[in-house]
């Protein structure tokens, strides 16, 4: 058991910051994965992790350039703000 204290000196267990994940895939993808992290010199949790957190960048920038195109497509529909209308918008609750 991994014990720490705090100021009032009573030990307190540890909060986990990891959990195990099980997961399952065919056998030659499991063979591509492990060759794959021995060749990269990583164990396979670092390789996942960083596969996973990859996948996520990736997952925002789409989502970012949806929600850009979203917005394009809105301002080409109406009438974009002239630098004078952003002044009157920003200032008109002061």
């Amino acid at each position: 058991m991994i014990l720490s204290y705090y100021l009032g000196g009573f030990p307190m267990k540890k909060k986990k910051t990891r959990a195990a994940v099980t997961i399952s895939m065919p056998r030659e993808m499991a063979e591509e994965y492990d060759n794959l992290s021995k060749r990269l010199a990583k164990n396979r949790s670092v390789l996942f992790r960083e596969m996973f957190l990859a996948y996520k960048k990736q997952n925002l920038k789409e989502e970012f350039l949806e929600l850009q195109t979203y917005g394009a497509a809105l301002a080409k529909k109406r009438r974009p703000f002239t630098e004078s209308d952003v002044e009157k918008l920003v200032f008109e609750g002061r």
